[in-house]
């Protein structure tokens, strides 16, 4: 009988960010809509739906998911499609399908993981298939895994869900930067990246009505919301900045969130538990959030699986941008950009998908460095 194993340094943090989700998801109903339920009970829910996720996926092994990754990557995009074509526009966005009795499911949200399997596979391959690649092989093999990202990526912007897209492209650029490829690559990237953004930006800034008219109104005022941090305005900001400056260092007390502002339960989830928990609360969540990220590290620095590496620099990656951007949004230092809180902030399908990343983590931690044969 194989006795069963798990790593408490990864497991442990999570369990403390799932009380610390679901005590300030409690205080943050005061404002949030009766009409979505009771969010407590519902994250309640999906977080002991997430335990038995992890707890069937550490059964399977990482193995099943790379043998299926190609299955999963169609299925992703496949579900893209069909929000276009069906799902109901909430807030002039189709990024949820509306399931009855359940509550809405987010595909983008799984399609990150479904990208990570997919480019840790395709890199595996293609080291096995070339030890010494050419510049020419090299390249033949950044498009076609830029094209997997892409595809995606494209559908993800047309609901439209920009903070999604961002963190694809962010963890393809991780996951191809530990790949081994060659450096000049992020050179040129970064050079056509800066004249593509500069353009894009110039046109924004002093073309508006040319603007307008190539990418429409709706993403015009997209980047009229990103850019409204600059100048601290918005209700959202000024009342999360006000609710965490006032907290002192012990803050309000539990369920005491003392101003309002909208979506208090996902994207401004820190903004509620700093105003009830004060500077030593924060202290606890950020330690909390460090000895995670930095455990992942640990992981990734121990002799494992080259497939298991390149999962965890796009696990890494994605996790630590999401921290620094909703953190560093509702304090006013980063744009506001729709990104939620990994583990804390409200939402099913986010919570899956990070619990599905869990399973990923307990399976690495433990397994032996085996060899997996998949194409």
């Amino acid at each position: 009988m194989t006795k069963f194993k798990i790593n408490l340094k990864i497991l442990v943090p999570i369990i403390m960010l799932a009380i610390i989700s679901i005590l300030t998801i409690y205080s943050a109903a005061a404002y949030t809509s009766r009409s979505l339920g009771n969010l407590t009970v519902k994250q309640t829910i999906w977080y002991a739906v997430g335990f038995l996720l992890v707890f069937m996926l550490v059964k399977l092994k990482n193995e099943y998911l790379y043998r299926h990754t190609w299955i999963l990557y169609v299925i992703g995009n496949i579900s893209l499609v069909g929000l276009l074509l069906f799902a109901t526009p909430i807030n002039n966005s189709r990024c949820w399908f509306s399931i009855p009795g359940i509550g809405s499911i987010q595909p983008s949200e799984f399609m990150k993981i479904f990208i990570m399997l997919t480019l840790a596979t395709m890199i595996h391959n293609f080291r096995s298939d070339y030890e010494n690649p050419t510049i020419k092989e090299e390249f033949i093999f950044l498009v076609k895994s830029f094209l997997i990202v892409l595809i995606p990526a494209i559908l993800t912007f047309l609901q439209p869900d920009t903070g999604a897209v961002l963190i694809y492209f962010l963890i393809y650029a991780c996951m191809m930067f530990v790949s081994g490829i060659r450096l000049r690559w992020f050179g040129g990237a970064c050079i056509i990246g800066v004249l593509l953004i500069g353009g894009f930006l110039w046109l924004y800034f002093c073309k508006e009505n040319l603007f307008i008219k190539i990418f429409g109104d709706s993403i015009y005022y997209r980047l009229d919301r990103i850019f409204d941090w600059q100048n601290g305005s918005g209700l959202q900001l000024e009342n999360s900045m006000a609710a965490i400056g006032s907290a002192g260092l012990f803050g309000h007390g539990f369920n005491k969130t003392p101003i309002y502002f909208p979506e208090a339960s996902t994207d401004f989830i820190f903004a509620v538990y700093a105003s009830n928990f004060g500077l030593v609360g924060v202290g606890l969540l950020l330690g909390i959030i460090i000895f995670l990220d930095i455990n992942i590290i640990l992981l990734a620095r121990r002799k494992i699986r080259d497939t298991d590496k390149y999962i965890l620099a796009g696990i890494l990656g994605m996790l630590i941008f999401q921290q620094i951007q909703n953190i560093g949004m509702t304090v006013g230092l980063l744009p506001i950009t729709g990104i939620t809180l990994p583990f804390v902030s409200y939402g099913g399908s986010s919570l899956l998908s990070y619990m599905l990343l869990v399973g990923i983590l307990l399976n690495i931690s433990v397994e032996k460095n085996r060899v997996y044969k998949y194409k």
